[in-house]
């Protein structure tokens, strides 16, 4: 599934977590938002899927929308149930992977 990286939904009330929809074995996102001072991207873990270690130069937050997630900042790793959130800083190594299939809403701030 892929976001228009040009404009927002149209403005109206939605529950998160149907942005994407799970895929045996992948890992599914959509970009809702995609603008110079940063992007909104929704993310769906199927079991076992992880991203791993990376660097990204803009401060962002990971918000569990459904399911269990670990993720390791910098070496640490941080165990996140659904309606958790985490700030991930600037130029911090750090990874994800799913301990149950789960949907994320990720913000990167550019700005």
């Amino acid at each position: 599934m892929k976001g228009n990286k040009k404009t927002a939904p149209k403005t109206q009330a939605v529950k998160m977590s149907d942005f994407v929809d799970y895929q045996e074995g992948s890992i599914v996102s959509r970009t809702i938002i995609d603008r110079k001072g940063g992007t909104i991207t929704f993310f769906a873990f199927d079991e076992e899927q992880g991203l791993s270690e990376h660097v990204a130069p803009y401060d962002a937050s990971v918000c569990l929308l459904e399911g269990e997630a670990e993720v390791v900042i910098s070496g640490k790793a941080f165990h996140l149930k659904e309606g958790e959130m985490i700030i991930i800083p600037a130029n911090k190594p750090h990874a994800l992977k799913a301990i149950t299939k789960f949907k994320m809403m990720l913000t990167m701030l550019k700005a």
